[in-house]
């Protein structure tokens, strides 16, 4: 087994480093607000219908920024799916 010594300074920029490279492949995650395709691929729906009766009946959050572009709330999906859980026995 090897051991490598990084003085602090290094090892928080590799850290960094390591952080940045997790975003850029990962960060359309961590956005809070999704687009529809996301939000149905998220709930496993392939109707925008479905996706749209969930919208209007309160059961998800959006936003509306502009006339054509609606935006979802991931964590209100997240909350949605959490809600609709059956347990088994």
């Amino acid at each position: 087994m090897q051991i490598i010594c990084l003085e602090e300074t290094a090892f928080y920029a590799l850290v960094e480093q390591v952080v940045a490279r997790l975003q850029a492949k990962y960060g359309e995650e961590n956005d809070r607000w999704v687009s529809d395709e996301q939000a149905m691929q998220l709930l496993n729906i392939k109707s925008k219908t479905t996706l749209q009766k969930l919208r209007d009946g309160g059961k998800i959050r959006y936003s509306q920024p502009q006339k054509k572009i609606i935006l979802y709330d991931r964590n209100s999906i997240y909350d949605y799916l959490e809600k609709n859980v059956r347990n088994t026995f």
